[in-house]
This record gives C-alpha cells, sequence and structure tokens, in this order.
C-alpha cells in the first residue's frame, strides 16, 4: 500500500530533491523531559529518538556544525500561548519554571550554544531563528525533535519558506503514536523535506565539515 502511495505521489510530481549545502546546523527541537518523563501528561515513549538526538549532537560537535536547541516557554497562566495554549491545555507543563521544560540530562546545550524559546509549534515563528542563521550563512538544517506531526513538521516547513534546506532525521524524531509519526514523515518527504537516517545525517556532516 505505501509503495502504491508512493508511486501515486511520485507520478504526480511530488518528491523532488533537496540538495545538502555546505553550511548545515543541527535543529533539535523541544527534546525536553515533558516527553521523556512517564509522570507528565504529554510522555511519549521516545527514548530510542533521544539516543539519537544524542549520538548526532556528539556527532554535528565532533565535525564542527553548529546546534541549536528549541524548548517552549510560557508565562503563568499562557497569557503567551495565545490559541494554541487554549486549544492544547497539556501545554501548561510548560509554564516557566516546570521540571516538564528542562533538557534531559544527557543531552544538554553545551556552552556557546543557542537555545531558541517559542511558544508555538515552529521554532522560526514568534522568534528570532531565521535572522540569526541566515546571518550565519547557514544553508541547511538537520531537523529532529518532538513531535513529528507537530514542532517537527511545523519547524520544517517554516524552515523551506525561509530558505533553508530541511532535512528531517528518521530516527531522531518521535510521536505518541507510529503512525502520525510515519504518515508524517512520508508527508514532509513528498512536499517540504529530505527524510534522512541518522547514520545519513552523521556522514553528511562529516562531509560538510
Amino acid at each position: 500500500m505505501q509503495d502504491d502511495l508512493g508511486q501515486d505521489y511520485a507520478a504526480a510530481g511530488f518528491g523532488g530533491r533537496l540538495a545538502f549545502g555546505g553550511r548545515p546546523t543541527l535543529l533539535i527541537v523541544d527534546v525536553v523531559m515533558a516527553y521523556l518523563d512517564p509522570a507528565s501528561p504529554l510522555y511519549a515513549g521516545v527514548e530510542a529518538a533521544l539516543a539519537s538526538n544524542v549520538r548526532l549532537a556528539a556527532a554535528a560537535r565532533a565535525a564542527g556544525v553548529p546546534v541549536v536547541f528549541t524548548n517552549v516557554v510560557y508565562q503563568p497562566g499562557g497569557i503567551d500561548g495565545g490559541q494554541f495554549f487554549r486549544k492544547v491545555p497539556a501545554l501548561k507543563a510548560f509554564v516557566r519554571g516546570s521540571p516538564d521544560g528542562a533538557f534531559p540530562p544527557d543531552l544538554q546545550p553545551a556552552p556557546g550554544e543557542l537555545v531558541v524559546s517559542k511558544q508555538y509549534p515552529s521554532a522560526f515563528f514568534g522568534t528570532s531563528l531565521a535572522p540569526t542563521l541566515h546571518a550565519a550563512g547557514v544553508d541547511t538544517l538537520l531537523i529532529t525533535g518532538f513531535s513529528t506531526s507537530g514542532c517537527v513538521r511545523a519547524s520544517a516547513l517554516d524552515a523551506l519558506c525561509h530558505g533553508f534546506a530541511p532535512f528531517v532525521v528518521r530516527e531522531a524524531c518521535g510521536d505518541r503514536d507510529g503512525r502520525p509519526h510515519e504518515q508524517n514523515l512520508f508527508d514532509m518527504a513528498a512536499k517540504i523535506a529530505e527524510v534522512v537516517s541518522e547514520g545519513e545525517a552523521a556522514m553528511l556532516m562529516r562531509r560538510a565539515a
């Protein structure tokens, strides 16, 4: 069925290829305790994706590829979260100071690495990420994190719209269920991004270095 769907999309003109540029950055989207702590309402059972992110961050640093982290932070009551905060009540886990919003112990930003705090799904919406990356000459983003169908997809779409080539790393993304995870990887690969394996991502970073 998936093969038939892929053939149908290809015949309709989807699935063109994006080139991996010479100035990549690894964008780690919302890899925080809310998705990793079983006591959290947002727990997603994505420990394998966390391990993939740990390896990719190490590979990026070894290759001299910049690493950017995002998190979600709200004022008390979510006044800065607008309709998104109302639509998803579980977002109260990210009110400033909540342990759910913390980065996991084994994936912490290194000194000097950029941390972008956001209130909406995309890492670009309402933040300075795009001009910061453009000023640094970045042309490609390797995108990982949580969740595949939410903030990863929104960030990949906005990366494309801002002129960056988005490369989503399959094993380093996670969702509450395998079905939206796979469906969104398929759709992103067809329309807005390249979807690559962890091994491919590491190789691309070494080549860029």
